[in-house]
């Protein structure tokens, strides 16, 4: 019996099967969703940005209300209201594609930012209660379910006949978020208390932990202050109770999926559990890095990738780029062989034909105590990702932003002397037309 597990989609060969998804903005999205609806998907997951409920203003370096840069005197993100909210949500609810997808798959989810109401919000969002409230709505949450009476929409399910059970544990990383840079909790007690309960709870072969935000990597460690990615990597005493929970747990089988960051990459840390903890990030339908930027700069995107330091990236055999990044339009894949012996896993990114971007094999004895195993690194050798991003050799750390630094300092520099021999050549001209 085999599988297909992709959390776009995920779906079997048999009477049994499932197929998770995750989109984006499916307001902008009906042709994808009109090509996961023929998966045949009994299942479908948002990852958060499912809309984007808040307004981006102008980008302005000068003048009176300046949205970028350390001298900003102006947010660049505002809430949306509440009925802009909901006119954002019943234009998604209403695409055609989603529409059909509906009639056939369970929807649950989580959400991210945009969706939250505010770019980058934490706890301190006021109007957190009122966008918990129209989130459940869109996903036809029951008028009694527990996550209408909770302070967050984290919730778990299980999916699967016995011997062949997948749990899906969705986290809130925004509700009870403290400030970026207060390296505070991200969960907050009460999430904390239930994530617990989950995973010392019935064993399940697979549980799958959906975060908004990435788990593992942690870019932002080696690519501030020329920007800023959100993970649990910023919050590191959070993300160290994370990986001590499911160590004291002894659940076999856990792995991350995450979102967030506009490109796809596989991440794995082998000192942090009994085995192998990988985090696939797949992101997104509709926005990706190389979207955002005319198509003759995106050369610019794949070398700033390749030259950024990385102790956590998987490289496979089927990278598409040798960054093993994607910053084009993906989505995510879980393919699960269950009769094969050992259970054998393929995850990935995919791009939008289907074709794998970059993926790995895992062996479901591999995700067992005991069963860490060292990855094949590209010379031929073997490579252990525990090395953290922070913990890499300043220069190395810093690389980025001194090749960055240094490349704008030769442009400026070029163009002074540029500038320097045409005020010359003109002088000259001047000089020659006098004597004439």
């Amino acid at each position: 019996m085999h599988f297909r597990y992709m959390w776009w989609s995920f779906r079997g060969t048999s009477d049994y099967s499932n197929r998770i998804r995750v989109l984006r903005q499916p307001e902008r999205t009906s042709a994808h969703l009109e090509c996961h609806y023929r998966f045949r998907s009994q299942l479908f997951i948002w990852l958060g940005d499912n809309i984007y409920g808040d307004i981006r203003r102008p980008f302005k370096i000068f003048g009176k209300d300046r949205t970028i840069g350390p001298w900003k005197n102006a947010p660049r993100f505002v809430p949306a209201s509440e009925q802009e909210m909901r006119s954002r949500y019943l234009m998604a609810k209403s695409n055609p594609g989603y529409s059909r997808l509906r009639e056939r798959a369970q929807v649950i989810g989580t959400w991210d930012d945009h969706d939250y109401g505010l770019n980058d919000a934490g706890k301190e969002f006021s109007e957190k209660y009122t966008n918990q409230r129209l989130m459940l709505d869109f996903l036809d949450e029951a008028p009694d379910s527990p996550r209408r009476k909770q302070a967050g929409v984290y919730a778990s399910y299980l999916f699967g006949p016995k011997g062949k059970q997948i749990k899906v544990i969705l986290l809130d990383t925004r509700f009870h978020r403290d400030s970026l840079f207060s390296d505070g909790s991200i969960l907050g007690d009460s999430q904390w208390t239930w994530l617990e309960g989950e995973l010392k709870g019935p064993a399940s072969e697979i549980t799958i932990i959906v975060s908004s935000i990435q788990v593992i990597s942690n870019h932002s460690a080696v690519t501030a202050p020329l920007f800023y990615m959100e993970s649990w990597g910023r919050f590191p005493k959070e993300r160290e109770r994370l990986y001590k929970l499911i160590k004291s747990s002894k659940r076999d089988g856990i792995f991350f999926i995450s979102g967030d960051v506009h490109f796809g990459e596989i991440a794995r840390y082998d000192c942090g559990n009994n085995y192998s903890l990988y985090d696939i990030t797949s992101s997104g339908l509709t926005q990706a890095v190389e979207k955002a930027i005319p198509t003759p700069f995106n050369f610019l995107v794949r070398l700033a990738a390749w030259l950024t330091p990385t102790t956590m990236r998987v490289y496979g055999h089927e990278c598409r780029q040798k960054s093993c990044t994607y910053g084009q339009p993906n989505f995510g894949a879980i393919e699960i062989d269950w009769d094969a012996s050992p259970v054998t896993l393929k995850a990935g990114v995919r791009d939008m034909n289907g074709k794998p971007v970059t993926s790995i094999n895992i062996l479901l004895t591999e995700l067992q105590a005991g069963k860490t195993e060292k990855s094949r690194a590209k010379n031929g050798g073997y490579e252990q990702h525990c090395t953290l991003e922070v913990d890499l050799p300043w220069m190395v750390r810093h690389r980025l932003i001194f090749l960055t630094y240094l490349g704008f300092s030769v442009l400026l520099l070029a163009s002074v002397f540029m500038a320097y021999l045409a005020v010359k050549m003109s002088c000259q001209c001047l000089r020659k037309c006098k004597l004439d």
